[in-house]
């Protein structure tokens, strides 16, 4: 069966890089249309920021994505983030990551915490200048920085574009923020190419954000890779079902 850190059976190849499917007809633009103005789509529309930074593979962190983050802020303790592959129209929805506060994360039981990742490092991502809001003002941005600086993300991927993958296949992979040591630092040409589509420097944003206070403490069951080398992977497998109807 399938698993995060295998390549699924290929689909038919060709030399045509759009997703595989017929266009739209008028109609199906006409019923789009329509739902937007008779539906609130309420859940959608609280979604307030865009980030972009990076994210690398738990089982291969020699691979790295750029990502573009689509945020609602649910308290001030949690955020829900619908992760895209670009910020353009026809974005493809590659993944969702969870934000807790420090405060949320040191009560998980330690085997849940292992999936996570700090953010602190988004003070890499963050003090880095790797996690920017693009076009917001440094002056807007910092209040938020700060908070992220001591959170903590869980992110998990469906589909791997950057295997060429032209639908979600396979089982999702768990996600890695970048961090200071060797195996966890991002490409620079990833950043270069990011920095060239906005018009931004890393470099300056570095330097920008030098004051912003790291957490005084990280808890160590975050970032497990860090520690043990180790990553992990999904497999799925063929399971008895539960026969019984959930009602008479």
């Amino acid at each position: 069966m399938a698993s995060s850190d295998k390549s699924p059976s290929p689909m038919p190849t060709g030399s045509d890089p759009r997703l595989p499917g017929q266009p739209m007809t008028m109609g199906q633009h006409m019923i789009d249309k329509g739902a937007q103005i008779l539906q609130s789509l309420k859940p959608v529309k609280q979604m307030s920021q865009h980030v972009c930074t990076f994210a690398l593979y738990s089982h291969d962190m020699t691979r790295q994505i750029e990502t573009h983050h689509f945020i609602t802020r649910v308290n001030q303790d949690f955020l829900q983030c619908a992760v895209y592959d670009t910020d353009h129209a026809q974005g493809r929805l590659i993944g969702v990551e969870y934000i807790v506060s420090d405060r949320i994360f040191e009560a998980l039981p330690p085997e849940e915490q292992k999936l996570w990742h700090s953010h602190a490092y988004e003070v890499v991502l963050i003090k880095s200048g790797l996690w920017v809001n693009p076009q917001v003002p440094g002056v807007i941005e910092r209040p938020e920085l700060e908070n992220l600086a001591k959170t903590y993300g869980k992110f998990w991927c469906t589909w791997q574009v950057d295997r060429g993958d032209k639908l979600p296949l396979g089982a999702p992979s768990l996600m890695m923020s970048p961090q200071a040591v060797n195996l966890g630092q991002v490409s620079p040409e990833l950043v270069h190419r990011r920095d060239n589509k906005y018009n931004i420097s890393t470099e300056a944003l570095r330097a920008s954000r030098v004051e912003i206070a790291e957490p005084e403490w990280l808890n160590p069951q975050a970032d497990y890779w860090k520690q043990h080398g180790k990553g992990f992977a999904i497999d799925i497998k063929s399971t008895d079902m539960k026969l019984r109807a959930p009602f008479p």
